[in-house]
């Protein structure tokens, strides 16, 4: 098995929904993020481009990898394909170049993902007849459940947030605490620099999620959403958002000479109930770990998507090894903001500029995935 480094990893800002990126294609986005790697690292080639999409429903859905190479202007022989694990899919991408390079398929690749969820279409299913005489519905591929198979049992398609208030259920998280982890997430990505990550696009050089003058009585004003008298809130719940994320990831000859942010050392997926998926990084993370030898006490940094505070809080409580004072330092996925598919290549990313920043360590980054799976990668340097 060959060794597999971070030599790069870039990301645009994460946009709002309906906000500064909301005219840029996701396959513009994606080539954007390609465009910046091979530039800022004379990259002479790569062997493949895998990019992770949740949607594929609208612009991106003529494999938006291969799209994305060719806008991007790499050669034409370059081979692009897509991958999609739900919120998981940057990170199945990147999980997926991993394996192609340390089985020796390839020398260098650039994996990532991408998501416009303000340009996500409504779809209109084919009607079970022609000409039918009433009306047909349009619905939204945004997020969530849509077109569900009638003999899916109900357990299994919960609406994401009350999973996420489930899982508050479950381990007695309040509404305070879960306040109190957004408003934390805030400050924290307040006061980060992403200088090293973000590559500006259409005038954005800032994720726009990020609410520096938010407070605890703020948050504390707003309704749940998804149960009465529940605790999960827009406040404590990620946003919708536009965004891509990619790394170059090489083997030693790769390198050039080049000095890698890090190496991935292992990954690993797991599965559990759909109703509870945001506990899905807790078997993911113990068996990324287990495979690169290393437990939760050799982390240095580590990044646990944040799709809700409750999901968090649950892993976290879970993992009562994991010290969750070197958990997403600089603020997660309620500030940053959650485009589906380039999140887990954002978090990934994210831990191996803190590895080269700090010049050694154990990282960890792990997210859940709607209908219960969870990834990890761990990241040593």
């Amino acid at each position: 098995m060959r060794a597999v480094y971070v030599v790069d990893a870039v990301r645009t800002p994460f946009g709002r929904y309906g906000g500064a990126l909301a005219g840029v294609r996701p396959d513009d986005l994606a080539a954007h993020v390609i465009r910046a790697l091979t530039e800022r690292n004379d990259q002479g080639g790569v062997d493949e481009v895998i990019l992770g999409n949740a949607n594929g429903a609208g612009e991106e859905n003529r494999n938006v990898a291969r799209m994305a190479a060719l806008l991007a202007g790499l050669p034409v022989t370059t081979p692009g394909v897509t991958v999609n694990r739900l919120c998981g899919s940057g990170m199945e991408a990147v999980i997926q170049a991993y394996r192609m390079i340390a089985l020796g398929d390839a020398s260098a690749v650039i994996a990532g993902g991408v998501e416009s969820m303000t340009r996500a279409p409504w779809v209109l299913p084919k009607p079970d007849r022609a000409f039918p005489a009433g009306g047909q519905e349009l619905v939204s591929t945004t997020l969530g459940w849509r077109l569900v198979n009638p003999a899916m049992p109900a357990e299994h398609t919960v609406a994401l947030g009350e999973g996420a208030e489930l899982i508050a259920d479950k381990h007695g998280i309040t509404r305070a605490e879960q306040d109190a982890f957004a408003l934390a997430s805030h400050r924290k990505a307040a006061g980060a620099s992403f200088d090293r990550e973000i590559v500006p696009v259409a005038g954005l050089t800032r994720d726009e999620g990020i609410r520096e003058d938010t407070s605890t009585e703020a948050l504390g004003r707003l309704k749940p959403v998804f149960r009465p008298g529940g605790t999960v809130t827009a406040g404590n719940s990620s946003p919708l958002n536009d965004g891509a994320a990619a790394l170059l990831l090489t083997d030693e000859a790769g390198l050039r000479g080049r000095e890698p942010l890090a190496r991935i050392t292992a990954g690993a997926a797991a599965a559990l109930e759909p109703r509870y998926f945001g506990l899905g990084p807790v078997e993911a993370a113990g068996k990324a770990l287990a495979r690169a030898g290393r437990r939760f006490g050799d982390l240095t940094t580590a990044e646990l998507n944040e799709a809700f505070a409750a999901q968090v809080l649950g892993c976290l409580a879970e993992l009562p090894d994991l010290d969750p004072g070197i958990v997403n330092p600089h603020g997660g996925a309620i500030a940053l903001g959650h485009p589906l598919g380039a999140s887990g290549a954002r978090i990934t990313g994210a831990v191996a500029h803190r590895l080269a920043a700090a010049g050694s360590g154990t990282g960890l980054a792990s997210l859940c995935i709607g209908v219960g799976q969870g990834l990890a990668v761990v990241l040593e340097r």
